[in-house]
């Protein structure tokens, strides 16, 4: 058995944009351009940037809720992106997706019973309506909700009782594979905790496998076992969640860890603020797609797309001027 799970390579997925009267296609959006990653079996892996830097699309392309424009996918040593109808359907199950608004996940005219356990059924989990509730009452109660609650409907839940709904949705099929976009960004701090622990015990218990979408790196750091850092399309590093977070080599990490604020005005001075907004998706800029934000750019950053490599064991940069031998390192 592998121990890579789920396996992207050179994805790009570019959305068309329509002008005119007769609405002809007048350009692209670049949403994913050449991404190649890997999820290790029973493991988290952590993407993170800016809004609009395509994590949330590069999820829907890897766990083909969208068709690429290109590339390929691997689950399991399979093909995901497989035209064969019984082999779709076979990988499917093993892939689930927790959304990041909880409330419009879920169809507000369906009942917690019905909402868990749609999937049973559409996988044929399930021999009668007694056995699918059965099993949702054993998964809704194995996130944190109760037996009484089955037969409620969303809009008599708190936000954060939606998203363990939408956890026990996500378990209902027996996945292997779990995408968590934004899954805890809308609750508050307090219910983030709870489910935060719920799925790494649910990791634990059921040996699910991860991709962790998140703004907040302090959530990253805490439950992410690898971490990708992606930019106006593109992943620019990406290592070991230790090593990219106590040894960022790429300008763009450096400033987005920066950008926790800090109370030690020392610290302060230090630290690499990014600026300027990111730029169009339908327009990005020639060579490295940083290159306009950096500090450190050069002519050649201009001129010259840099490739994804690996620096230090483990350790790949999308950058000309990321070298082992930083002070860091030294």
């Amino acid at each position: 058995m592998s121990d890579v799970l789920l396996k992207a390579e050179h994805l790009k997925k570019y959305f068309p944009i329509k002008g005119g009267m007769l609405q002809r296609t007048v350009g692209h959006v670049h949403a994913v351009d050449d991404v190649s990653l890997e999820i290790r079996r029973g493991k988290v892996l952590g993407l993170v940037g800016e809004s609009g830097c395509g994590k949330s699309t590069t999820a829907r392309v890897m766990t083909n809720l969208i068709p690429p424009t290109s590339g390929t996918v691997t689950f399991d040593g399979e093909d995901l992106l497989t035209k064969d109808k019984a082999l779709a359907k076979k990988l499917r199950r093993q892939i689930n997706m927790v959304f990041q608004d909880p409330f419009g996940s879920l169809d507000p005219r369906m009942n917690v019973a019905e909402l868990v356990g749609e999937p049973m059924v559409a996988y044929n989990l399930v021999k009668n309506k007694k056995e699918m509730t059965e099993r949702a009452v054993e998964l809704i109660e194995k996130c944190g909700l109760f037996a009484d609650q089955i037969y409620r409907f969303p809009h008599q839940f708190s936000g954060g009782q939606r998203q363990r709904i939408c956890i026990a949705r996500a378990l209902a099929a027996n996945p292997s594979f779990v995408v968590c976009d934004e899954a805890v960004s809308a609750l508050d701090v307090s219910i983030q905790a709870q489910i935060i622990n719920l799925l790494c015990d649910l990791k634990d218990e059921m040996g699910l496998t991860y991709l962790f979408i998140s703004h907040d790196l302090s959530v990253v750091r805490f439950i992410c076992d690898d971490v990708a850092v992606m930019y106006l399309g593109q992943v620019v590093e990406k290592a070991e969640k230790n090593e990219l977070f106590d040894h960022p080599l790429h300008p763009y990490t450096q400033g987005l860890l920066d950008a926790a604020p800090v109370f030690d005005a020392e610290e302060q001075k230090d630290r690499l603020l990014l600026e300027g907004d990111i730029p169009s998706p339908s327009n990005p800029p020639k060579g490295c797609r940083f290159h306009t934000r950096c500090p450190y750019a050069t002519e050649r950053c201009a001129m010259e797309e840099p490739e994804l490599r690996e620096v230090l064991p483990g350790h790949f940069v999308r950058c000309f001027e990321a070298k082992a031998d930083v002070p860091e390192h030294a």
